[in-house]
Order: structure tokens, then C-alpha cells, then sequence
């Protein structure tokens, strides 16, 4: 796979902007380790490599375990997860595959159980956020840090 651009580098302020919208969710008050849950999870969903290898980084960064990041796609058989990471991680799946969803109701009241109206409005603006990167990334085929062990022959 070749890249197919810079969109850094093509679009500059555009880039700001999104980086800017970046920078007000990481200080909305979300939890750090929830908000990379969610980028984890919609990454997956969306298939994008530069986006899981990024985020599954971060969140180890930040504390997170080796097991969450690797059941995180089978969330519901796990107990690994809160009540709260539940919900927003339903809400997630159902905003990341809204032409599907149409965002149903019942997530909808369980992310309210755990979250306040600002709050809902901050993660579902993550969710967006996260999946306009996915979008980016994935249209102009960036390419995650490779380590020379790990490329494919």
C-alpha cells in the first residue's frame, strides 16, 4: 500500500480545524482512558491500521491493559469494561454505523444513564471526530509506523 498524499500538507488549515476540535474533546472532561477506548473501537469498525496502531498506543500510554485493548471487539462478553465505558461504547457502534443504527433509541437511554447532556454532546463529537480521521486516513492511505521485523515480505 502507497499513500496517497499528505493531506497535511495539502490542506493545512483544514487540518487545523480538525486538530483544533481534537484538542477541545481531549479537554472536555471525558475520561483520557474512555476517549481511547472509543477511537479504538470506531477504528475498528471503520478498519483503519494508522488509526488502531495510534490509538491502542496511546491508551497503553495511559495505562491502559494489554486485555481491554484486546477484547475491546467483543466488549459485550467481557466483564472487563464499567457500566459507563458500556454505553459509550454501544453509543459508539451506533453513531460510527449510523446509516445502519440510526442511532436507536436504546442506546440513546443507556448513554444518558451514564452521561449528562454535555457530556453526550463531548462523546458524541469524539465519535464524529474519530471517524473523520478514520475517513482521512483511510481515503489517503497513511500508513502506521512499520518496524522493519514486522513488514510483510
Amino acid at each position: 500500500m502507497k499513500p496517497r498524499m499528505n493531506f497535511y500538507q495539502a490542506a493545512p488549515d483544514t487540518m487545523k480545524a480538525l486538530g483544533s476540535l481534537e484538542a477541545q474533546i481531549q479537554a472536555c472532561g471525558l475520561e483520557k482512558s474512555l476517549i481511547e477506548l472509543v477511537k479504538i473501537r470506531a477504528s475498528q469498525i471503520n478498519g483503519c491500521a494508522y488509526c488502531i496502531n495510534m490509538h491502542t498506543s496511546d491508551a497503553r500510554k495511559q495505562g491502559e491493559t494489554e486485555q481491554r485493548i484486546y477484547l475491546l471487539g467483543a466488549w459485550r462478553e467481557s466483564p472487563l469494561y464499567t457500566d459507563r465505558e458500556r454505553a459509550a461504547l454501544a453509543w459508539t457502534e451506533a453513531v460510527t454505523l449510523i446509516a445502519d443504527t440510526h442511532a436507536p433509541d436504546a442506546d440513546y437511554e443507556s448513554v444518558r444513564a451514564q452521561f449528562s447532556e454535555s457530556e453526550t454532546v463531548n462523546l458524541t463529537m469524539l465519535i464524529a471526530t474519530i471517524n473523520a480521521w478514520n475517513r482521512l486516513a483511510i481515503s489517503f492511505r497513511a500508513i502506521h509506523p512499520v518496524k522493519a521485523k514486522a513488514a510483510a515480505a
